[in-house]
């Protein structure tokens, strides 16, 4: 099937077809004429299989073709968890939307930089905005946005959306919009505890689970190496001059230990930065520019990068801390093998994580065999070790931030469902 086989129009075919794009993938066979029809859709879908076009063009196709008041209403809303996926998604949506005749109005917003530029870029309206929610609501308190003529939401990586961290945020935006508007959820992963919360948001929706398959499963090496803890970043800077590696993508647990892991890089000759979400967005951005042109070598990062970034020909990503979720070890391996492309993810585990890579394995239904390094063979193992660790990998017991989650759902109200109903009295 070619692209203009799911009804887009001519300039929307013209710029998919500069991108080099030849045929649609299988989230964009499935889910293009889903939602030019209006349904709202729950799409699950590995990273790097085309979901940010599978929503962005025929919304974009629904823009060309609803324009004509001045200012522009805002009528299509994309939220995102962080302010590099809103600005990848929002620069992507202005290429596609290259030829348009007239052209349309992408707004980008995001926090971490200063309001004002965004305020002025709003005036006259957009058509489209993409967002972090809370720059969102800023910019709304700020009256640069009103979002009462929202006809279509769209979640991107909404997992991590219905996360505690938004709850609140994600609520405050919902009872600003209209209650008959079309909802759009895509994420690689739907963990069942957001499954509730989904099915209050979504009326009616059409669920598209993308399987992989040959064609589509991402070429990941997926490399586990023991070792002890305090050897890794020895064994990192062994594997990076050993395999010639010219890029890395390093995830770690803290903010801390990105600057100290890149520290110790950089003390030995490996031009390597840090990258968390306390950095100003001026150095978050900087670094992640450097990685993409070659600059650095190695970028350390928290999880603030395991989401939606797309570094172009990744060739390596290495889990020197864990994830603490089995969810978010997808999400990290994920930027690389991405469109095509070979990669290789590493796991450093030392005795106490045993336990957590073992969940981590399970969770995947994957069993990965164990490699020792020659000079790096660990002196303790699992076996040896009296109090193996799991590392703090979500299980099904319930922490703190679960507690706190199902408290703050029992005390709060639920508007998506209230959204629903009413839409359906209407």
């Amino acid at each position: 099937m070619e692209f203009s086989a799911l009804g887009l129009s001519a300039p929307l075919i013209r710029a998919v077809s500069t991108r080099n794009y030849s045929v649609p993938t299988p989230i964009q066979e499935a889910a293009i004429p889903v939602i030019l029809r209006g349904a709202d859709v729950w799409v699950c879908a590995q990273t790097g299989t085309g979901k940010t076009a599978a929503f962005a063009l025929p919304l974009l196709q629904r823009c060309l073709s609803t324009r004509g008041e001045t200012p522009r209403p805002v009528r299509v809303l994309i939220l995102v968890p962080t302010r590099e996926l809103a600005a990848q998604i929002g620069s992507t949506i202005d290429d596609y939307a290259h030829y348009a005749t007239p052209p349309l109005k992408i707004g980008t917003v995001f926090g971490g930089v200063s309001i004002n530029p965004q305020m002025m870029a709003l005036r006259g309206g957009a058509d489209i905005v993409v967002a972090t929610p809370g720059r969102l609501l800023d910019l709304v308190e700020h009256r640069a946005l009103c979002l009462d003529r929202i006809e279509v939401l769209v979640l991107d990586e909404a997992d991590r959306l219905f996360d505690l961290g938004f709850a609140d945020e994600l609520t405050r935006i919902v009872r600003l919009l209209p209650a008959r508007r079309q909802n759009l959820l895509f994420s690689a992963t739907f963990p069942p505890a957001v499954h509730a919360l989904a099915a209050d948001l979504l009326r009616d929706p059409i669920r598209i689970d993308v399987p992989s398959t040959p064609a589509t499963e991402p070429t990941i090496l997926q490399r586990v190496i023991a070792v002890d803890t305090p050897r890794r970043t020895q064994l990192l800077r062994h594997l990076i001059q050993e395999h010639g590696w010219q890029r890395a993508l390093v995830f770690v647990a803290t903010k801390y230990a990105t600057e100290h892991v890149a520290q110790k890089l950089c003390q030995v000759g490996i031009k390597a930065a840090s990258f968390h979400g306390e950095l100003s967005q001026a150095a978050r951005t900087k670094s992640l520019v450097d990685f993409k042109a070659r600059q650095l070598q190695v970028l350390v990062a928290t999880d603030v990068a395991a989401r939606g970034i797309d570094i172009v020909e990744l060739p390596v990503v290495v889990n020197y801390d864990l994830p603490r979720s089995a969810v978010d070890y997808l999400h990290r391996i994920g930027r690389t093998g991405r469109a095509g492309s070979s990669g290789v993810a590493v796991s450093f585990v030392s005795a106490t994580a045993e336990a957590h890579f073992r969940l981590i394995e399970k969770r995947h239904a994957i069993k990965l065999p164990r490699e020792t390094i020659a000079g790096f063979e660990p002196a303790a193992t699992s076996a040896t070790d009296p109090n193996p660790s799991t590392g703090g990998i979500k299980g099904t017991r319930k922490n703190k931030k679960d507690k706190l989650r199902e408290a703050v759902g029992a005390a709060a109200p639920r508007p998506f469902a209230r959204q629903a109903k009413k839409a359906e009295s209407d």
